[in-house]
């Protein structure tokens, strides 16, 4: 890892460690956002969490793309003693809601929520007076 981003990853804070970016609500920012998770994992040593973790930003992002008109996404990774944090902001102050579990198997949306729900420990979203940021946590003690 070169540049910005291990800089970024490698700096050890008296806190827990954190990563953040910001994307362009693009098709390509799901993409972007999952290599930059991806890094950020492994140079933390938590290579076990990376397909988990870019599933859940992916989703996430895309979200933010499709039900939102935010002119800025942005995602933050963060490192607690016992879990990693995925944070995706928008401007947007409307509330994710998950879909009915009856969502047909062959259904090319609707799952997305359902999917972060069967693979975070926990996941949710907290409004602010500029938008919005919805949450995911996966745990790390199996990893560390």
């Amino acid at each position: 890892m070169t540049g910005a981003l291990a800089d970024d990853v490698r700096a050890t804070p008296t806190g827990p460690q954190r990563y953040s970016n910001g994307y362009s609500p693009r098709d390509t920012a799901p993409a972007r956002a999952r290599q930059d998770v991806t890094l950020c994992l492994r140079t933390w040593g938590l290579d076990a969490l990376v397909d988990d973790a870019q599933l859940v930003v992916a989703e996430l992002v895309t979200n933010a793309i499709r039900h939102t008109h935010t002119r800025r996404i942005g995602v933050s990774v963060t490192r607690l003693p016992d879990h990693v944090r995925i944070v995706v902001t928008d401007t947007s102050r409307t509330l994710p809601t998950p879909a009915p579990a009856a969502v047909a198997a062959d259904a090319e949306a609707g799952r997305g929520l359902q999917l972060i729900d069967r693979l975070t420990t926990r996941w949710g979203s907290k409004l602010f007076r500029t938008g919005k940021q919805v949450w995911a946590e996966l745990t790390t003690k199996a990893t560390s």
